[in-house]
């Protein structure tokens, strides 16, 4: 059918615009929706919207959409804080759509060679350092920012190691050893880029975080220590090399404990931010202060003071306290249970649900020290890679049962 091409060819050219440019992603988006309401029925959607990987996306916004009756603010500062959830309707759209398509490796595959081609602009750049200046961005960064950048590459390795496990188990070990030299490139890329920022520090916190997870998915208990081993091998060369890493790392933690007149130190406003935070939540706890309050409220809260307590933001850089100013608990619980229930849909063993478990495992541990799912570039990885891995999933579950 032309319109199931159509859709296809827009998905994938979603995943390949993702790691580059956000207008494109935007406009592509907005081309995908028309072209996928004809191929689903209301059944289909209804279906997904049952389960709770697609349904506590869509009671999230429903939430959202409530939660603007009772914020204190304007109708547009409302809306505002309605878009950051806005893109989770789309869960239950992808999964619908890709439990039946037969295209999803394509998608996935798109975003992989993207995300390739990023890598090698990226190594350009650090080789050659004077051609920085065409892209008017950060040192190795041609595009986005190094958090998001190193976020897509460890995807990417994670993919290539899995892949490398089954390959090598096939007997096709020239082929494995060329996934991880690749692999290895993205990691040298991202251990690049970590000297020249504290926030990509966390981005070194998931890896061994996934280095675990493939060893229970991949690999017997011994293998698995092997498997870390290695890892812990590989964190002692770029602490042995890297001064700029050992030097973030070691004050970081000093750097985070608040003094007076402390506005130079590594964590940067967060630990304020995060303070200010819990008394919002603890102004309103149960239901928040309505969709679109933050701004407002760190404005108000950022009067008479000086410092980070001075600075001006609409946004506590950490995402659970982010729902939790304007959902209150009630939100963060509904937020929580959302990730949970991605977690496991992709408690298996194929490639689907191990791209799919990374995708939501590093949402969750980068959302510790950003707000990724109102994050454009994040939230839409986030959004992609459960509805398209997922809707993966929910088809091989139902070709194995017809069998």
């Amino acid at each position: 059918m032309r319109l199931t091409r159509v859709a296809d060819a827009l998905a994938i050219a979603v995943a390949v615009a993702l790691p580059w440019s956000s207008s494109a992603v935007s406009i592509l988006i907005l081309l995908l929706l028309p072209a996928l309401v004809p191929l689903l029925s209301f059944r289909d959607v209804r279906q997904e919207v049952a389960t709770p990987a697609g349904g506590l996306p869509v009671a999230l916004v429903a939430l959202g959409a409530l939660g603007m009756t009772w914020a204190d603010v304007g109708w547009g500062e409302r809306l505002g804080g309605l878009d950051s959830f806005v893109k989770l309707l789309m869960i239950p759209i992808l999964l619908a759509y890709f439990r039946r398509s037969e295209r999803g490796l394509w998608v996935m595959g798109g975003y992989f060679a993207s995300c390739t081609a990023l890598l090698a602009v990226s190594s350009i750049l650090i080789l050659w350092p004077q051609a920085s200046s065409v892209f008017m961005n950060y040192f190795g960064v041609p595009v986005k920012t190094t958090a998001t950048q190193s976020g897509q590459f460890v995807t990417c390795m994670f993919a290539l190691l899995f892949l490398a496990v089954d390959l090598f188990r096939n007997g096709r070990r020239i082929l494995a050893a060329g996934m991880v030299a690749l692999a290895l490139v993205f990691l040298a890329n991202i251990l690049t880029l970590t000297d020249l920022a504290v926030v990509p520090i966390l981005t070194l916190v998931i890896i061994p975080i996934l280095l675990v997870l493939l060893g229970f998915k991949k690999l017997g208990t011994r293998r698995m220590f092997g498997l870390l081993a290695v890892g812990a091998l590989l964190c002692a060369v770029a602490w042995a090399f890297s001064q700029s890493l050992r030097s973030n790392t070691v004050a970081l933690w000093h750097n985070v404990q608040p003094f007076p007149g402390n506005d130079q130190n590594l964590a940067g406003p967060r630990p304020e931010f995060w303070k200010k935070s819990l008394g919002f939540i603890g102004d309103a706890p149960i239901l928040g202060h309505g969709t679109g309050s933050m701004p407002k409220l760190f404005l108000r809260s950022a009067v008479g003071q000086t410092g980070y307590s001075a600075r001006l933001t609409t946004d506590p850089l950490q995402q659970t306290f982010a729902v939790g100013i304007q959902l209150g608990l009630v939100g963060i619980a509904v937020l929580w249970a959302m990730w949970i229930a991605h977690l496991l849909l992709f408690r298996g063993h194929t490639l689907p649900e191990w791209i799919g478990l990374v995708v939501v495992t590093q949402n969750i541990v980068g959302s510790l020290l950003n707000s990724h799912l109102a994050d454009f570039t994040q939230g839409w990885i986030y959004v992609f890679g459960v509805g398209v891995a997922g809707g993966m999933v929910r088809r091989l579950r139902r070709d194995k049962v017809s069998q």
